[in-house]
């Protein structure tokens, strides 16, 4: 097994392959998906279709105990071009065959969730949104959802639509929060610092884990903000808790 890039799990995998129907753009209209760039560039079959192979004992060794696991990095698993019975193998299977691993699911189609609800209790369940408008709509849809850990993943946080409804945080039942910008980074993309403050300081008032990446680092180090937003030490870590499960 190899180890994942993405800071917030140890490792990845993609049981539904193909191309990922879901187009991501950023505030110039330019689509930054990585996961279809890397389809297009090497020409790999876009064909989705189930791996029903990738969580069973017989195809790779067991995932360690207390290790996380990203569910679908490169396709949304919670779209109509995935079939339910697909879904529902793939959260038994992380239940069945490895309790003592957190599976983490994240989805830019938040009105498709409560289908699956409940929820396995190793299976940690996250909302993409890039603005708090979309926010604030997937926090909503996490409400109705039963899930041991329901999060928000605001990477790349591109703007806040004119208002601030980032309170929001403080009377949702999100247990999670990750903030990132887009990647590559570019200084047409970056975020403002003002976001970023407003959702760290609302989310620390509801006592809610914030997981910043790091590719905000360039951003938030040289701030003045950086005795609030950071662990104390003598490396101006990054603040990347997370949730209690």
């Amino acid at each position: 097994m190899n180890k994942s890039k993405i800071e917030w799990c140890d490792y990845s995998i993609n049981p539904v392959k193909g191309l990922c129907p879901v187009t991501c753009k950023d505030n110039q209209g330019k689509e930054y998906c990585y996961a279809r760039r890397m389809y297009k560039r090497f020409k790999w079959n876009p064909e989705i279709r189930y791996d029903e192979t990738l969580l069973t004992y017989e195809h790779k060794p067991q995932f360690p105990d207390g290790s996380r696991v990203f569910v679908g990095s490169t396709m949304e698993l919670f779209g109509h071009w995935v079939d339910p019975k697909w879904l529902n193998d793939i959260f038994h299977d992380c239940w069945s065959r490895y309790p003592k691993v957190t599976f983490i699911f994240l989805t830019k189609q938040p009105q498709e969730l409560r289908k699956q609800s409940p929820f396995p209790r190793n299976c940690w369940i996250g909302c993409s949104a890039t603005n708090s408008e979309q926010a604030v709509r997937a926090m909503t849809e996490l409400d109705f959802i039963d899930a041991r850990v329901k999060f928000l993943s605001l990477e790349p946080l591109l703007n806040n639509d004119g208002y601030t409804p980032w309170e929001y945080i403080a009377f949702s039942k999100v247990n999670w929060v990750i903030i990132g910008q887009q990647t590559p980074v570019k200084k047409a993309t970056m975020p403002k610092i003002s976001w970023v403050e407003e959702i760290v300081r609302t989310s620390d008032k509801a006592g809610i884990p914030v997981f910043l990446k790091n590719n905000l680092r360039d951003l938030l180090i040289p701030s003045a903000l950086m005795n609030d937003i950071f662990w104390a030490n003598e490396k101006a870590k990054l603040r990347q808790e997370f949730p209690n499960s």
